[in-house]
């Protein structure tokens, strides 16, 4: 972990604007093809959802401003590593937070997401247990139904900065098949621009999964 020069910063302006604003976050809807994700997760025997998310995870990790957070102090502060904190389902309809460690190989991010899926599965807590912190992202997966807009709940609080996501139900365009994805930012960060580095790095990972 470090923290970011301000002063030297190219969006130092911007930073400081969108900082009073009460709302400072911006969203967008991005369309995925996840036809060789959900075909490799069949093949393999694996989780679809774990599959995607690992290829999110995986670009999450390779635009830095996604590891950009406000602290306390108004201080940016750049974590080496953004984990997946996706809301599980449990058998009765209701949902727990979890704490899924990321990891550049499949299979140990799978390991950490089945971990996780038994203990919330065990448990009646909303909350993961321990002190987590803020280099996460937030996301949830919205199987029931597709949408083509989106938005997230923000506490009362213009300085939250983790990334939210929601991805919804996959359906089929032609010979391929397609996940709309929200993604809801914190503006005083990230710009469309960055937004559009993670859009496109996750297809290619997305791709990537022969």
């Amino acid at each position: 972990m470090k923290y970011l020069d301000l002063n030297t910063w190219e969006r130092k302006q911007h930073f400081d604007f969108f900082m009073s604003f009460h709302d400072p976050h911006f969203a967008v809807t991005i369309p995925f093809d996840v036809t060789n994700a959900y075909h490799f997760s069949k093949e393999q025997e694996l989780s679809f959802f774990g599959v995607y998310l690992h290829a999110c995870m995986k670009a999450i990790n390779e635009v830095e401003s996604f590891k950009y957070r406000i602290n306390s102090d108004n201080e940016v502060v750049v974590h080496d590593v953004i984990h997946a904190s996706p809301t599980l389902v449990r058998p009765d309809n209701t949902f727990g937070f979890s704490y899924i460690d990321f990891d550049v190989e499949l299979t140990p991010f799978l390991d950490n997401l089945e971990a996780e899926k038994e203990r919330v599965w065990n448990s009646k807590n909303l909350f993961p247990e321990g002190d987590r912190g803020d280099d996460c992202i937030y996301c949830s997966a919205l199987p029931w139904f597709d949408f083509t807009g989106h938005k997230e709940p923000y506490m009362a609080r213009f300085k939250e900065s983790v990334p939210k996501l929601a991805f919804g139900r996959m359906r089929k365009e032609d010979h391929s098949l397609v996940i709309n994805v929200a993604v809801n930012v914190n503006h005083a960060l990230m710009d469309g621009y960055h937004v559009g580095q993670f859009a496109e790095k996750f297809q290619d990972h997305l791709n990537e999964t022969l």
